[in-house]
């Protein structure tokens, strides 16, 4: 079996910061695409963020220059820098993973979800 256990979330004034972090375990032979989406009440959940195991990154337009993506890949840990947060940036955030488990084939796997919510 496969976890990703998210951590970070929470409450932060608009222009402020925070960090998720995102933990794969189990049993792991490959992990390819790590990445972020977000789901905010009464919307779809969008793409926020990816970057492939050697480091190429892609962002959606809406958070591009405000959030940064990174991967330790010894950790099987992803994380989203967001800084100079919005109101609009207030969402329940899912991590995803594109995993290759021992001795089965490739498949996504999502986090359990954290709240981020920006407001004064």
């Amino acid at each position: 079996q496969v976890q990703l256990v998210e951590s970070g979330g929470g409450l932060v004034q608009p222009g402020g910061s925070l960090k998720l972090s995102c933990a794969a375990s189990g049993s792991i032979f490959t992990i390819y695409d790590m990445g972020w989406y977000r789901q905010a009440p009464g919307n779809q959940r969008e793409f926020v963020a990816d970057t492939t195991s050697y480091g190429r990154a892609d962002y959606a337009d809406s958070v591009r220059g405000r959030f940064t993506i990174s991967r330790d890949n010894a950790k099987n840990t992803v994380y989203l820098q967001m800084n100079s947060l919005k109101p609009e940036d207030t969402a329940v955030y899912f991590c995803y993973a594109d995993i290759r488990v021992t001795g089965r084939g490739l498949s996504d796997y999502w986090g359990q979800g954290s709240q981020v919510t920006v407001s004064a």
